[in-house]
C-alpha cells in the first residue's frame, strides 16, 4: 500500500511542477504561485511520511 501512496504523491508533485511551469510561461503569476504552494504542500507531505523525492531548483518553501 505504501508504494501506491509514494507513487501517487510523486505523480501529483510532477503534475504540480508542470502546471507551475506552464503558468509562469503564460505570465499567470497568480496561477504559478498557487501551484508553487501545491508543490510546497506535497513536499511537506513527502517529508512527513518519509517519501524520498527529488527537489527541483525552483522548489521554494513558502510559509
Amino acid at each position: 500500500m505504501s508504494d501506491v501512496f509514494d507513487e501517487e504523491l510523486r505523480e501529483q508533485l510532477g503534475e504540480a511542477r508542470r502546471l507551475r511551469a506552464r503558468a509562469w510561461e503564460a505570465g499567470d503569476e497568480d496561477g504559478a504561485q498557487a501551484y508553487a504552494g501545491r508543490v510546497t504542500q506535497l513536499l511537506r507531505i513527502a517529508a512527513h511520511h518519509g517519501v524520498a523525492v527529488e527537489r527541483a531548483v525552483d522548489d521554494v518553501e513558502e510559509d
